[in-house]
């Protein structure tokens, strides 16, 4: 027998599966509150009691592995040139090495915008901007900044190729750690991401997750290896394409709703669909991960608060169902748990509103434009309205006792006519929270993960 045990630090839960690789199924899965300010080792242990409570017998564990987001994730300012491009590749670069962009930053900075990097503590820095052979000026200025300042994060380099030579005498002389990456834009519109986000991985496994607390854990399993979102991304995009002779799903969207943010996958190309659409703008990952840092379910309840409209709030109330305070004491409890139905409902009520708000953020849009040809259309972003399969997963879905009806807020239109939202999706639901699981385990064994999916991810 063949044992795999692995493990997710979330944000508010740590999560543990346990795989059967011979019978290429789950054995159980548990979670206890993640306890990260205290010592993260006390949640594991909690959740692994749990887990070997649901077992049959005795099992010595092959491998442990895991993945984080614990103490928020990874959180990343990405510095570009000009905003709607060099940073918007940037903060692209970010979102698929699986981070949390605080904070976005363009052109030269100054000595105020240097402090919210201190001051938010960030965890690295994307320092990008310039197409090869283009502007240079600008990054070799912010290099000098960061240089000359009282900036502790990493700092990953991913722009002009002609200022490397100048960025590393700048930032070597402010003895700040750094290191060297492929552009992230090398031409116009031309994305290469791969190299960045490949290196930010590598410095989280390196040095945040020591920095977090969670290199503790490494006396007790093997190791953590990635960040929670990027596990999620490889699941999902393994779930899309497929390995080998064993087929995928095709197109999907999935949405993870957690206690600190709600992140937005889709696994598409998302070309125009309607024959006057014209694409504009950045191409678009096949696998594309958006993070929403304000929408979340206890940590960031009162940003969720602040996307509700003053009439549904008021609709709301008129029922007797106050989302101010219910997202007040949610983000001021995180271990918060629904016992009853109106709890369970106001639940559904905030969760429904981050997969919504996540979704306007992360599907394309649509601008009409008046041609000698009659109306045609900008697109930006990706076309998703024809998106097969929609998965919904995170603690707050999987435990509803109407999941569809939270996961068909990706779907709403009203008032978002020009948004390409998917229109008529399959809803599916990861019942056993083995996402992030499966991301670790495809690793090492992608035909044993994506049959677990497959049978575990059901039609709802």
């Amino acid at each position: 027998m063949r044992f795999y045990l692995l493990v997710d630090f979330g944000s508010t839960f740590t999560k543990l599966t346990a795989v059967d690789l011979e019978k290429v199924d789950i054995l159980a899965t548990s979670k206890a509150i993640t306890t990260v300010e205290t010592n993260i080792i006390e949640g594991y242990e909690k959740a692994l009691t749990k887990l070997k409570a649901k077992l049959d017998f005795p099992i010595k564990f092959d491998k442990i592995v895991a993945c984080s987001s614990a103490a928020g994730g990874l959180k990343m300012a990405a510095i570009g040139l000009v905003e709607d491009l060099t940073t918007e590749a940037a903060k692209r670069v970010c979102l698929g090495a699986g981070a949390k962009v605080e904070l976005v930053l363009s052109h030269n900075i100054n000595k105020s915008e240097v402090q919210q990097i201190i001051d938010q503590k960030i965890d690295i820095i994307l320092l990008a901007g310039g197409a090869n052979g283009g502007n240079s000026e600008v990054v070799i200025h912010n290099a000098t900044m960061l240089s000359e300042s009282n900036v502790t994060a990493p700092i990953v380099f991913a722009g002009n190729k002609d200022a490397i030579d100048q960025i590393e005498v700048i930032l070597s002389k402010g003895q700040k750690p750094f290191f060297i990456c492929e552009n992230v834009m090398p031409k116009l519109n031309v994305l290469n991401i791969e190299s960045a986000k490949n290196k930010i991985k590598e410095i989280f496994v390196k040095n945040i997750i020591e920095a977090k607390g969670i290199k503790k854990i490494e006396q007790e399993i093997d190791q953590v290896i990635l960040p929670t979102p990027n596990a999620v991304l490889m699941a999902a995009e393994l779930l899309s394409k497929g390995f080998e002779d064993d087929s995928g799903l095709g197109e999907l969207m999935l949405a993870d709703v957690g206690g600190a943010t709600t992140d937005l996958y889709s696994m598409s190309l998302g070309l125009p669909t309607q024959m006057n659409a014209l694409l504009t703008g950045l191409e678009e990952p096949y696998a594309k991960r958006t993070v929403e840092g304000d929408l979340g379910m206890r940590y960031s309840a009162l940003g969720v608060l602040n996307a509700f409209t003053s009439s549904e709030l008021n609709h709301y109330m008129k029922n007797q169902i106050d989302i101010v305070q219910a997202c007040t004491m949610r983000n001021q409890d995180i271990e918060f748990l629904s016992e009853t139905d109106e709890d369970s409902h106001i639940d559904d009520i905030i969760a429904g509103k981050c997969i919504e708000v996540a979704t306007s953020r992360h599907v394309g849009t649509l601008k009409g434009v008046y041609t000698p040809m009659g109306m045609m259309y900008h697109q930006q972003g990706k076309d998703l309205t024809q998106t097969k399969y929609f998965i919904g997963t995170g603690g707050v879905v999987i435990t509803s006792k109407n999941p569809v009806s939270l996961l068909k807020q990706a779907t709403k239109m009203e008032s978002r006519p020009m948004e390409l939202r998917p229109v008529k999706p399959e809803f599916l639901l990861d019942k056993d929270y083995i996402l992030s699981a499966m991301g670790l385990l495809s690793m090492d064994y992608p035909e044993i993960a994506l049959k677990i999916m497959k049978k575990r991810i059901i039609k709802i």
